[in-house]
């Protein structure tokens, strides 16, 4: 199916997690109030989709799984997800823009997030960006090599691949940080970039984009792609914001150079003057290189007051040259930094060069044996999709340990709460 050029009325959003760490990125973006998008939640685990706030949530697998999970197995959530394709297609029919959100490593979101993926982007040619998380290396060579294997396969079936190397966190966050917060970091890409693009579309602004404009720059641009936020306030808010966009410290070793198209979105209070657009837009536009195609907007939001926020989206870009983080000149007001800056003193950070593990082939899902991981019958069933409506979703107690779903744990595994 190709991709309509045209869209009527107001382009829908919708983010999509798949497995426990995406269930746990969509839940962070629901508490965080983020509007103009819907939110579906896919998994194997029937007792984690109960848990959440998605107003669409759909077991998959059943027949295979009962519910229980996919083990780690990621050939048991490709073929769940394969069993009620079409309640999925049926859940993302009328989508316009899709963010898939998983991590990389497990059964669940490793194996089905391919077949979300197709499903968006080939049948229903919905422009389509996936986010990902990577394994801790502690987390053990078989699932950094299932992780491999499922960002090879999503490659065919986005337009835009962002990973986030969960390794990273444990060189940008302080010693004591709690693992909730660590993880919450990560899911921070996935929000202001879909809060980037959805204010962009939907908020008027003094300058303004449509979905036209946001197809074009990461519609069909080679799979890798570089996301950040930046924040500042004070006299030089503008180029330290821009600054803060495009040396995100969690992203993998990359630069801004040489992306094909890159996004920008400038948001800022009703004081924002057109020479800081100009001098933020410039900035980003010169780090990326003469033959990127940039697309940018404004949008002013009163809240903000001092403090302007910068988000890129560069697709496209060169991942062998490594990302320039120091820039020079003097800062005589408040620092800016990526959304990832903590605001207190920070520990001492590793000076080494991060270990490259050794290249490796993937292994083939196929290859897997599933005699032990799958209980087959004849029997066939419906998947369940439950439709709720828009709640307001009160405060919840603070959390004193992290969600076992981060790791996506299947439900049969763990303890009863």
């Amino acid at each position: 199916m190709e991709k309509s050029e045209e869209i009527a009325g107001p382009a829908k959003i919708k983010v999509v997690g798949i497995g426990g760490a995406g269930g746990n990125a969509v839940e962070r973006m629901i508490s965080a109030g983020l509007r103009g998008v819907e939110f579906i939640y896919v998994n194997t685990d029937q007792q984690a989709l109960t848990h959440s706030n998605a107003a669409q949530k759909i077991t998959i697998g059943k027949r295979i799984t009962k519910g229980l999970g996919a083990g780690g197995n990621p050939e048991v959530g490709r073929k769940a997800a394969e069993e009620d394709r079409d309640q999925i297609l049926s859940s993302l029919a009328d989508a316009d823009m899709v963010f898939i959100t998983a991590g990389m490593g497990g059964g669940t979101g490793t194996g089905a997030a391919s077949v979300v993926a197709d499903i968006c982007s080939k049948e229903l040619g919905a422009l389509t960006v996936a986010v990902l998380t990577k394994p801790f290396d502690f987390e053990g060579k078989k699932r950094v090599q299932n992780a491999d294997s499922g960002i090879e396969a999503l490659k065919d079936c986005v337009d835009t691949l962002i990973v986030i190397p969960n390794q990273r966190l444990l060189s940008i966050v302080e010693k004591n940080t709690p693992l909730v917060q660590a993880f919450a970091l990560a899911d921070e890409v996935l929000h202001h970039a879909t809060r980037g693009i959805s204010d962009l579309i939907t908020i008027k602004g003094m300058v303004n984009l449509d979905f036209a404009d946001v197809r074009s720059v990461l519609c069909g641009m080679g799979g890798d792609a570089l996301m950040g936020t930046g924040i500042s306030s004070g006299e030089n808010r503008s180029i330290e914001a821009a600054k803060g966009a495009i040396s995100s410290s969690l992203l993998e070793d990359m630069s801004i150079e040489g992306a094909k198209g890159v996004l920008i979105n400038i948001t800022g209070s009703p004081d924002m003057s057109l020479q800081e657009i100009n001098d933020a837009a410039t900035l980003i536009s010169e780090a990326a290189g003469s033959e990127a195609n940039i697309i940018f907007g404004t949008v002013v939001d009163e809240e903000l007051k001092d403090e302007m926020r910068v988000t890129v989206i560069a697709a496209g870009f060169n991942r062998t040259n490594r990302r320039a983080r120091a820039f020079d000149g003097s800062r005589a007001h408040k620092p800016s930094s990526d959304i990832f800056t903590t605001n207190v003193p920070a520990v001492e950070k590793a000076q080494s060069t991060p270990k490259v593990a050794p290249t490796y082939m993937p292994p083939k899902f196929d290859d897997i044996d599933l005699k032990d991981a799958i209980e087959t019958e004849d029997q066939t069933h419906e998947a369940e999709i439950v439709n709720e409506p828009d709640v307001v979703i009160e405060e919840r107690p603070k959390i004193s340990s992290f969600a076992p779903d981060d790791y996506e744990i299947p439900a049969f595994m763990r303890k009863k709460r």
